[in-house]
């Protein structure tokens, strides 16, 4: 079975020239949990993911799959 999709931090982040860690550094959390986010086996509040998306200078939309099949 597939993996489901939910966010693209790890494209964003990788868009923006920023890692996981300085990311994790900005929030004040661990790297392994922006790594979990980031390979879609977590998931950031929405709290979170507006804070990813201000360090990102994104609008928080950019962070999530838009074509998520129910």
């Amino acid at each position: 079975m597939a993996k489901t999709i939910y966010n693209r931090l790890k494209a964003v982040l990788a868009e923006k020239g920023e890692k996981n860690k300085e990311l994790a550094e900005h929030l004040g959390i661990a790297n392994s949990t922006v790594s979990r986010w980031a390979t879609n086996d977590s998931q950031p509040s929405i709290e979170r993911l507006f804070e990813i998306a201000n360090f990102l200078e994104v609008d928080v939309r950019t962070l999530l799959v838009s074509n998520l099949k129910s």
